[in-house]
């Protein structure tokens, strides 16, 4: 009772930094019913006059809320299918920026992890030059018996994981009442964009999981040109700690100082667009948070990304969908298009291929015979979303995860080359893609995995029948006797349904005095 009364003020607390921030007044409220938009129109009340009508409210609010709440508005700014394209540009303007912990909590906590005392792991250890909500880096050399070399130490915060537990029991609290009370957000589906919020964020609780991505990318990498990750030092790597290679290189927003090391701009755009395809459709593994803050580039004029706190994946099917739907816009295929949205059982069956067909071209052909700089990407996502939602199509977070970084990276390319043109510099990449698996190598090497997972399924049949036939047996008997429910069951239903009738009644006194005290205010 008590876990649900603090649950209860902390969301109460964020519903009036929402209101106070002008965040509400941003709402289209038409599709919201039920309690929700009582509320909300309750918490209307306490918007504090001057609060901007446009602007950043939402991430406004998100920053003054802390660092968990910073974390979620950055992971929305990647799902712009939920909050909508202007509010995820807007939430990519939140920074991830706190006060650094004290040097000896660092210290303490390098000693807690890897047995050993600063001192004893490091020539020099300095204090912090980055922190934000989940970690904090430290600038640091090891010495070698030429000499030293430097590193940077990552070191996670006190205490942050049992933060942003019980924060994210509020999210779910508000993605149910949000699934519940507005049922056009339903296809959405709330509860699991916390889901994946929750899971992106336990990886990033633990540095051993970074450390690993960094490992997986550098191996994809090793003979990619032009393209590489920090290595990694795991003899220093913990769950708390992460120690890996310091980057010397020019920052990709530092426009001037590239041109002054000599490289060139417009070919470093080609091949960040071309870097990120190939991670995407070749392994399946990408980096989801390329912003020109992560991406240095080295004196051999390699791109090099940092910090893979933030990643994508995706199966066979997903990037057979990717290269086939960039390979039909490319070739104004709209129908091929199409067609891998219901082979791949995106789009509902009972709609129309030719249909569908027709809405893609409605979004593809506008950007032909346009000159690069004036087709932006992030309109033509924002109608393939309004498309999606038309066809009653389900969110793919992967795919809208992948979709939102794919803007990300062409707005670095394109402030390296504003003539640059993604579907130009993708097509060789797309093109490699579609002949390697496509192909006819890739159909045999299809007819081979098949074979495979044919043979896997006749050995496993004679398990299979033993099982069927003892489920049967248990079918039969239920039938017989009927379903039985042990007594433990019975009484955590009953405790779970009491709960719930105790919480709604909580909620619905809370609203009953806050307004009766506002009343009183007011009088």
């Amino acid at each position: 009772m008590l876990g649900q009364i603090a649950q209860f003020g902390r969301m109460a607390r964020t519903g009036y930094v929402f209101a106070r921030e002008g965040v509400f007044r941003t709402l289209d409220l038409g599709d919201v019913r039920g309690p929700l938009r009582a509320g909300i129109g309750f918490l209307r009340l306490f918007e504090r006059r001057g609060a901007p009508s446009e602007g950043t409210p939402l991430a406004n609010a998100l920053a003054r809320l802390g660092p968990s709440y910073i974390k979620l508005g950055q992971f929305l700014a990647t799902r712009p299918d939920l909050v909508g394209m202007s509010v995820a540009r807007d939430l990519e303007t939140l920074q991830d920026r706190l006060p650094p912990f004290p040097m000896e909590v660092a210290e303490a906590t390098v000693l807690r992890n890897l047995g050993r005392p600063v001192s004893a792991l490091f020539g020099e250890f300095g204090r912090p030059v980055a922190a934000a909500s989940i970690a904090q880096v430290h600038k640091a050399s090891i010495a070698t018996p030429t000499g030293s070399h430097a590193v940077a130490v990552k070191i996670l915060r006190p205490d942050v994981g049992r933060r942003f537990r019980r924060d994210l029991d509020s999210f779910y609290a508000i993605a149910r009442q949000i699934e519940r009370f507005v049922p056009k957000a339903r296809r959405l589906r709330p509860v699991a964009v916390v889901d994946t919020l929750a899971q992106s964020v336990s990886f990033e609780m633990d540095l051993r999981l970074e450390a690993a991505a960094l490992s997986e990318m550098a191996e994809n990498t090793k003979d990619d040109p032009g393209f590489r990750v920090p290595g990694v030092d795991w003899e220093r790597t913990s769950r708390e700690v992460l120690t890996l290679e310091w980057i010397d290189g020019t920052p990709l927003s530092d426009h001037e100082g590239l041109r002054r090391s000599g490289h060139d701009l417009p070919a470093l755009g080609t091949l960040l667009i071309q870097s990120f395809l190939r991670h995407a459709m070749r392994d399946g593994f990408f980096h989801a948070d390329m912003h020109p803050g992560n991406l240095f580039v080295d004196a051999a004029g390699d791109i090099v990304a940092v910090d893979l706190g933030i990643t994508g994946r995706l199966g066979p099917k997903e990037r057979r969908f990717l290269a086939e739907m960039l390979y039909g816009f490319i070739e104004r295929d709209y129908r091929r298009v199409a067609q891998v949205h219901f082979d791949a059982g995106y789009v509902a069956a009972d709609q129309s291929v030719d249909e569908f067909a027709r809405a893609l071209r409605s979004v593809g052909e506008p950007t032909q015979g346009r000159k690069a700089q004036d087709v932006s990407m992030a309109r033509l996502l924002t109608q393939l979303f309004e498309i999606t939602e038309i066809f009653a199509m389900q969110t793919r977070p992967e795919l809208i995860m992948l979709q939102k970084t794919m803007v990300v990276v062409e707005g670095v390319a394109r402030t390296l080359n504003p003539q640059i043109d993604m579907w130009t510099a993708a097509e060789p990449v797309v093109r490699e893609w579609i002949t390697r698996y496509l192909g006819p190598a890739g159909k045999i090497e299809d007819t081979a995995d098949f074979a495979q997972r044919m043979l896997r399924a006749v050995g496993g049949l004679p398990d299979l029948m033993v099982r069927a036939e003892r489920l049967a047996g248990q079918l039969e008997e239920m039938n017989v006797r009927g379903f039985p429910l042990a007594p433990e069951s019975v009484r955590d239903i009953g405790k779970a349904e009491a709960r719930r009738a105790r919480w709604g009644n909580l909620a619905l006194w809370a609203i009953a005095l806050l307004l009766a005290l506002f009343i009183v205010l007011r009088t």
